[in-house]
């Protein structure tokens, strides 16, 4: 059904555009009198027909139903009245002008809802259940309270609650935008969504699958979307005075003239196709400019809110940093073993890890010029390390728990060096050869480069900037301080970043979120407005967002800003311009200098000029 749905509306789209060119065809004709008499009508009923009659029906089901007087009451009352004096071109040339405008609004505002789908295919559809003293596969949805849980290596968590037996690693970056995944033990929380890494774990769930934290998350979206509303347009905002300064005019200038013909050209010049034409035409070429410099802007709402942002939230993990662990030091503290050596040793053993700061310290190693070695006896120790004999050692390599289970004590030096690094946000791999503790590598999420810079533009404009993200308050504050933000909000799940942009939008604060994880996606829908990273982010959060980056380059928020407050000015100019050249032509039109036919010429020269002005943003450059 809804393929059905989304082919009618595109094969009615290309079918309205087809409508509008044989109208401007059939206006052409009508102007130049190419057809002369060979045809029994006027050939401008072409457009007539095809452009004014959906403006017709629109104006008098919204007066009729919904008691709403929009710019096409006055539309019609033109285009009604230029056909009772036989002035069908005027009466094709405002349809058409109509139809024109009505398509360029479709453009830019038209985009599907496909977050929240995918969200709900992200669910997972079974769990595996203890009963009866074996092993059910029942559906997520049916999981109860205190049930007990089998999660397999690989599988997505379908319920929030705690571990009863095992270990592993757990990837809550779905959730939590952490890029390093978090060990879990016996006894620890586990929340639905995110993926078991190793091996195999009981546990027992805390709350129903249909009250799970991803599923929450689903609910939490739709009322988000449901709750941005469309922004009114302008001319139908003044629809109603309008109507009747139009009325008023038309009306007096034939008391005082005598002359019907006057009244209507007087109506004719009155629509407002220019004013209706300003904003469609800005915003696409506002939104045309911005692809050029890697942005995609979903919609001239989007682009309105963009340009009175005044705060803006960052999450940490893929967006003011890179999204994946990165070796940033490699420690010795032991003469035997220099840091090069520690490093060889800690890749070597790593070459059969799955974990993700094995591979980090593997592709580190590789860089460097290192090159792979068999290894034997490989044991992986789930959630605490990995063993291997290795250039005819024994070589452990892991957390300070595994070195200790093993009876490796670390050194005072190596906790100075881990309590340094720490506070940098970095996660600590400790390395022993042959029962001695060798030295240690620290790897952590790297900072983008133009980072810091973007920060400090936004803040010269006035928008002041916050780090909400899933990571510690040590990491937190460390990324934090390195760019320059004075506003952190850390340990936050989904829902805690949703009620954070409440907040300071409560305080008046219209804010703008920028992500690239499914964790991101409730943040980016509350949001005033919201920008997902294009090339490392999620598809839920590409959806969510207000406009992407398709580069990831960040760099580009503060253009995307002035674009859009750019795109703002040159609507009001242009508004301003068609509001003065109408007033000058019901002038002209009230005096007799202008008939119906020429009045429609005039009208046109307002509207081209504002698709001009408009089309001159699309060259626009960054300052």
């Amino acid at each position: 059904m809804k393929d059905a749905v989304k082919k009618w509306l595109v094969n009615n789209e290309k079918r309205n555009v087809v409508l509008v060119a044989l109208s401007a065809v059939a206006l052409i004709l009508s102007l130049s009198g190419l057809l002369g008499r060979a045809l029994p009508f006027d050939i401008a009923w072409v457009a007539i027909l095809l452009c004014g009659i959906p403006i017709v029906a629109g104006s008098i089901t919204a007066l009729v139903k919904e008691r709403d007087i929009k710019a096409d009451v006055l539309v019609s009352i033109a285009l009604i009245a230029s056909i009772g004096i036989k002035a069908y071109f005027a009466a094709g040339e405002v349809a058409l002008i109509m139809a024109i405008g009505t398509l360029l609004e479709d453009a830019t505002a038209r985009k599907a809802r496909k977050g929240i789908q995918k969200l709900i295919n992200l669910t997972p559809k079974t769990a595996r259940v203890k009963r009866n003293g074996g092993e059910e596969i029942i559906p997520a949805g049916d999981v109860e309270i205190g049930d007990v849980l089998v999660v397999l290596a690989g599988e997505t968590i379908a319920v929030d609650g705690i571990v009863l037996a095992g270990q592993t690693s757990i990837d809550q970056s779905a959730m939590t935008g952490e890029s390093i995944p978090v060990d879990k033990t016996i006894g620890d929380e586990i929340i639905s969504g995110t993926v078991n890494q190793f091996g195999t774990f009981e546990m027992r769930a805390a709350k129903a699958g249909s009250d799970s934290s991803l599923q929450r998350m689903i609910r939490i979206a739709e009322d988000a979307d449901a709750n941005k509303a469309p922004i009114v347009k302008l001319a139908d905002r003044w629809a109603a005075w309008l109507v009747v300064v139009a009325l008023g005019s038309a009306g007096l200038t034939w008391l005082i003239t005598g002359e019907s013909i006057r009244a209507v050209t007087v109506l004719v010049v009155f629509c407002p196709c220019a004013f209706i034409l300003a904003t469609p035409t800005a915003v696409m070429a506002g939104i045309g400019n911005a692809t050029r410099f890697g942005i995609l802007v979903r919609s001239g709402d989007a682009l309105q809110r963009f340009s009175q942002i005044n705060c803006m939230a960052f999450d940490k993990t893929g967006t003011l940093t890179y999204g994946k662990p990165d070796v940033i030091g490699v420690e010795s503290c032991n003469a035997a073993f220099p840091a090069d050596k520690v490093l060889e040793l800690a890749a070597l053993v790593e070459q059969r890890s799955e974990h993700p700061l094995g591979k980090s310290i593997l592709a580190y190693y590789l860089k460097r010029g290192g090159q792979p070695q068999e290894i034997q006896n490989f044991v992986l120790a789930t959630g605490m390390g990995v063993a291997a004999k290795a250039d005819g050692r024994r070589i452990l390599v892991g957390k300070a728990d595994y070195l200790e289970r093993e009876g490796i004590q670390l050194p005072d030096s190596a906790r100075q060096m881990t309590d340094r690094y720490v506070k940098k946000g970095a996660t600590v791999i400790y390395v022993c050869v042959d029962e001695r503790f060798a030295g240690m590598i620290a790897l952590a999420d790297v900072l983008r480069e133009t980072a810091k810079v973007m920060i400090a533009e936004l803040k010269s404009v006035g928008v002041r900037p916050v780090l909400l993200t899933g990571d510690n308050e040590v990491t937190a504050n460390y990324i934090a301080s390195q760019v320059g933000i004075e506003d952190v909000a850390f340990n936050m799940l989904p829902e805690g970043k949703m009620n954070v942009i409440r907040e300071y939008a409560d305080k008046g604060h219209r804010i703008c979120m920028v992500g690239d994880g499914i964790n991101d996606a409730l943040a980016l829908k509350t949001a005033y407005a919201g920008i997902a990273m294009g090339g490392v982010g999620s598809d839920i959060a590409v959806e969510a967002a207000d406009a992407v980056l398709v580069s990831d380059h960040i760099e580009r928020v503060p253009y995307l800003f002035q674009m859009a407050k750019k795109s703002m000015r040159r609507i009001n100019f242009n508004i301003t311009v068609a509001m003065i050249w109408n007033c000058i032509a019901v002038i002209l039109s009230s005096i007799g200098v202008l008939n119906p036919v020429t009045a429609a010429l005039v009208h046109n020269v307002g509207s081209v000029f504002v698709v001009t002005s408009s089309a001159l943003l699309i060259t626009s450059r960054e300052n």
